[in-house]
């Protein structure tokens, strides 16, 4: 179909979160206050482009420690490290500041929590993530990774009494239902968090993205290969029977994806910038957009203290 007759359905909210907004504005401060270079252990935010246009202005991203100098300042990425890292860096005399989602840093807090009172904490996550690597270190003797509802048939712990779960901030909201179900089904005193660890922006992305995917020919979605949430909004698309394609930008799309299509659902992963999307939109050219928005999202979160 020629582009001049295609709509594109706009889901709203769409692309940067609160925490991803903080957690560049922190690398962009440090590198002005500080000049560079600046540290950043593993990826600020699961993005290509953000990523490379820090490391235009002077940030030097690695993947462990040991790769920044005694005394550099080095920032923790939005996904959190464990206390082994935070220890590692204060043994080194590293100069820190901690990007981490405040959302990502409440669940850290109520792993402590649960494993403080002697209960064994199933952690609900993509094995690897680095947000699953960061709340593992918080009780690794206590806590159990699941992924699946077919993982939880393996789970073992040594008092089926005495179990909670918590939950990877960046997860498919009707997949994890179903895991918690499996969990009290095994466990029916299984204990909680006090509100959902699913963060705010990512259940918004799946909420915009169901409210329009069944009326699309297909939908598109910016964002990283890296990025869980934004995998989570394909996989969604498809679960509803609409064939979906994850893009880092308009040069991703495919010319054979377009053939035939009508209306194109378009979104944003929390990591991804929005012109982006916006670049997109002028590569469809189509005849009509019409936005979608099922909330507006009005977070906000403080920079750390050294940054104050």
């Amino acid at each position: 179909m020629p582009s001049q007759q295609r709509t594109v359905l706009l889901a709203a909210p769409r692309s940067f979160c609160a925490g991803v907004d903080r957690a560049i504005e922190i690398v962009e401060q440090a590198l002005a206050l500080r000049g560079g270079p600046i540290y950043v252990r593993k990826q600020i935010v699961h993005n290509t482009h953000v990523v490379a246009d820090l490391e235009d202005r002077g940030a030097v991203f690695v993947d462990e420690l040991d790769a920044v100098p005694d005394g550099a300042t080095v920032v923790f990425s939005a996904h959190g490290v464990s206390p082994a890292v935070r220890s590692e860096a204060d043994r080194r005399g590293l100069a820190v500041i901690d990007a981490t989602c405040p959302l990502v840093a409440k669940v850290h807090a109520e792993a402590r929590r649960f494993a403080g009172r002697g209960d064994t904490l199933v952690f609900i996550g993509h094995s690897g993530h680095e947000e699953v690597e960061g709340t593992l270190g918080e009780a690794p003797g206590q806590t159990v990774l699941v992924e699946s509802v077919e993982d939880v048939a393996e789970v073992e712990v040594p008092n089926p009494k005495r179990v909670s779960y918590l939950t990877q901030t960046t997860l498919a909201v009707d997949e994890t239902a179903g895991i918690v179900a499996a969990l009290r089904d095994r466990f029916p005193t299984l204990r909680g968090p006090s509100s959902e660890d699913i963060c705010y922006a990512t259940t918004n992305r799946q909420d915009a993205l169901s409210a329009i995917a069944g009326e699309c020919d297909l939908v598109l979605v910016v964002g990283s290969a890296n990025s869980s949430n934004s995998q989570r909004l394909v996989e969604l698309a498809r679960r509803q029977g609409t064939p979906a394609h994850l893009i880092d930008d308009a040069g991703d799309i495919q010319p054979a994806w377009l053939s035939g299509v009508g209306t194109i659902g378009l979104t944003a992963g929390a990591s991804a910038p929005p012109g982006l999307v916006e670049d997109v939109i002028d590569h469809l050219a189509p005849a009509t957009v019409i936005e979608h928005e099922v909330t507006r999202e009005k977070v906000h979160f403080e920079l750390p203290a050294p940054l104050r």
